[in-house]
């Protein structure tokens, strides 16, 4: 019985975990992982380096015809990476001066019309993980498994200010504490594709949970789920 590949939808709030565990369940199947999220991050740093007006809608749209975005393989990281314009930008976007920025910037209706627009595209031939916000309710809602993940503030502060630490000894944790409770509120409130749970999402909460351990569950859920439309 062959096994059809799907694609599985992965969204939930800042520093939970979904780009780490979405790019080992892409390994372990042979998928494709598409980083939305970086999409709205790569696009953020082409506002800033270009000065664009995000309150003037008519820049905004010339801006966003001189952005390509795409992703390519890395063989010293084994990865895929983000290119802006043809440059790989995966270090420069996740930089403290982007992240205070991207979720303002992932709000505005262009934009996100923009994205969607192209991980629609990158979707169509099934097999693919992809991670953000509204991958589950609004990019893929017919997605074969959509998984909603979550974990305590004080966790996702942790991982996050760890994960800054290294690169920016500077960084405090009422710093990082301010960007997930504002970028919290901004992915939640905005008018265009806010952040909510999907109404046939499996809740994956791992704030006590290890990389392995939620690995295996959510391999356990792909398994599951392809198999029900294997037989069906």
């Amino acid at each position: 019985m062959a096994i059809p590949k799907i694609i599985i939808a992965i969204d939930g709030y800042s520093s939970c975990g979904k780009s780490t565990v979405a790019k080992e369940v892409a390994a372990r199947l042979g998928y494709n992982y598409i980083d939305s999220g970086a999409m709205y991050r790569a696009i953020t740093l082409y506002f800033l380096r270009n000065n664009v007006d995000i309150k003037d809608g008519d820049e905004i749209l010339q801006a966003l015809k001189d952005i390509h975005l795409s992703f390519e393989y890395n063989d010293a990281t084994h990865q895929s990476e983000i290119h802006l314009n043809d440059e790989n930008v995966e270090h420069q976007i996740r930089e403290m001066i982007v992240a205070e920025k991207v979720s303002e910037v992932a709000a505005i209706k262009e934009v996100r019309g923009f994205a969607t627009a192209q991980q629609k595209r990158l979707g169509k031939k099934k097999g693919i993980v992809m991670d953000g916000r509204d991958i589950g309710t609004t990019v893929f809602p017919d997605a074969e498994l959509k998984i909603f993940m979550t974990a305590d503030p004080e966790v996702r502060v942790k991982r996050r200010f760890e994960e800054l630490y290294a690169t920016n000894p500077s960084i405090t944790l009422d710093e990082v504490m301010h960007n997930l409770q504002l970028r919290d509120y901004i992915d939640s409130s905005r008018e265009e594709s806010p952040l909510r749970q999907a109404s046939d999402a499996i809740v994956l909460d791992n704030s006590s949970l290890s990389k392995e351990e939620q690995l295996e569950k959510v391999l356990g859920w792909v398994k599951e789920r392809a198999s029900q439309l294997a037989e069906s």
